[in-house]
């Protein structure tokens, strides 16, 4: 049985393709001393998210090396696995579940929404802030524009929706850690169960404009707990996992000519970037409900299997079908997932990658990479990929004053202003600084 962690595993496609050549679209690896089926192939990675036989689970207690205690009690990923909430749901609760993110989503994902349109009008705003922390160095200079613009743009994020009232570097951290898969990932797990919890108790006393008051108006019988738990997820898949879009989607803006960055385009080039480097580059396991035959492969009845996004990304059975040259992105990609267990933030995470990729393209008149592709250091974990660092030159358009949106003339004073920019400025001190510290 193959590692799937091995020294060549950040060269992902090498060890996606080595896979695929040896084994055919599904192969059995060992995962951090757990073993299970890697799903690679395009064909079978969608027909396991639709799981349109009801064959397949993503309840823990369907895992049957995890009812009969095999699976090491300090396995890494298993505090990710046992958080429960809506991505490990089934059935009646999952459709309960599913019903209220949608409802506390939607007014932050539908344009028609006055909480939508002052989103987009404060994330845009504090890009423009970030990019004017950067012209404080001149009009000229060298960034990185991961820890400089897109995690701090992300992380103010987090702090709106998930009604945090200020983001710290710990918050930062556990995010971080929790989708690694690391050794400290129980205990961030543990520490931002508790901030969630927090914040929604206050919230089911004194409701405000964000996810957890709007989770709780949709589904009033929950526990603080469950609400808790979906907290965690939105902070989890805006702090990093869109931090990671918004990267990549640079990437195809710096590196790739056939990236089109004018009005009305760049939509296309998150949905590009979405395909070409999924921030979710394998998902959590599902769970065979009984025995199944999958791309030729006899699944036992209990047996997980991880499917691979970035490998079904890279089938040419998919790949092969799509012109590289086009500026059009396929829809078909499944950086989003599909299915019951789609993702229900994948629209609200490509509006606030648009709007950051947007507000670089209008205020700088150039930037360019410091470093070949080939050198980007990447910081890869089972579960995502994203960028660690983007170093760039930059020069920038001759400053014009940005007029307060309605939005804002009305918003409360801690919504933008002298607050905003010295969180802001702390933000990325301690990102820069914890990145000389991983380096080290």
């Amino acid at each position: 049985m193959t590692p799937l962690l091995t020294r060549d595993f950040d060269v992902r496609a090498a060890t996606y393709e080595s896979l695929r050549a040896a084994h055919g679209p599904v192969a059995p690896i060992d995962l951090l001393g757990v073993p299970c089926w890697f799903v690679l192939g395009y064909a079978e990675v969608l027909e396991v998210l639709r799981n349109d036989t009801g064959v397949w689970s993503k309840r823990l207690e369907d895992w049957r090396g995890y009812t009969q205690g095999t699976v090491p009690a300090d396995w890494p990923l298993l505090p990710a696995f046992r958080a429960g909430g809506v991505p490990f749901a089934e059935g009646r609760e999952h459709s309960e579940l599913r019903a209220a993110w949608s409802a506390a989503l939607r007014p932050f994902q539908d344009r028609s929404q006055g909480a939508a349109r002052r989103l987009e009008a404060r994330v845009r705003r504090q890009a423009d802030e970030l990019i004017s922390l950067l012209g404080e160095r001149g009009a000229e200079g060298n960034a990185d524009l991961v820890d400089e613009y897109a995690r701090p743009l992300m992380l103010m994020a987090v702090d709106l929706l998930a009604g945090f009232g200020e983001v710290g570097d710990e918050v930062m951290r556990d995010i971080r850690s929790l989708l690694d898969g690391g050794p400290q990932t129980a205990e961030a797990s543990a520490r931002l169960l508790d901030l969630c919890g927090r914040v929604c108790a206050d919230r089911r006393r004194a409701p405000e404009e964000d996810f957890p008051s709007r989770l709780i108006a949709a589904w009033p019988e929950c526990t603080d707990e469950q609400a808790a738990t979906a907290v965690m997820h939105l902070v989890s898949m805006l702090g990093e996992l869109t931090t990671a879009l918004i990267c990549g989607t640079l990437l195809e803006v710096l590196y790739q000519e056939t990236a089109d960055t004018t009005t009305g385009m760049i939509r296309e080039t998150v949905n590009r970037a979405a395909m070409v480097h999924p921030p979710y580059a394998n998902l959590t396991f599902r769970f065979a409900l009984a025995d199944t035959v999958l791309g030729g492969t006899v699944i036992a009845a209990g047996d997980p299997v991880m499917l691979s996004v970035a490998a079904a990304h890279t089938d040419p059975s998919f790949a092969g079908a799509h012109d590289p040259s086009s500026v059009f992105s396929s829809r078909a990609h499944l950086a989003w997932g599909a299915g019951a267990h789609q993702c229900p933030g994948g629209p609200l995470a490509t509006t606030l990658a648009t709007i950051a990729v947007e507000r670089l393209q209008e205020r700088m008149a150039w930037l360019e990479p410091t470093l070949p592709p080939d050198r980007l250091p990447w910081r890869s974990s089972v579960l995502m990929r994203g960028l660690r660092s983007l170093p760039v030159r930059y020069g920038l358009r001759s400053p014009s004053p940005v007029p307060p949106s309605p939005e804002r003339r009305s918003a409360p004073a801690e919504s933008g202003g002298a607050g905003s920019g010295r969180m802001l400025r702390r933000l990325v001190r301690i990102l820069r600084r914890d990145e000389r510290r991983d380096e080290r």
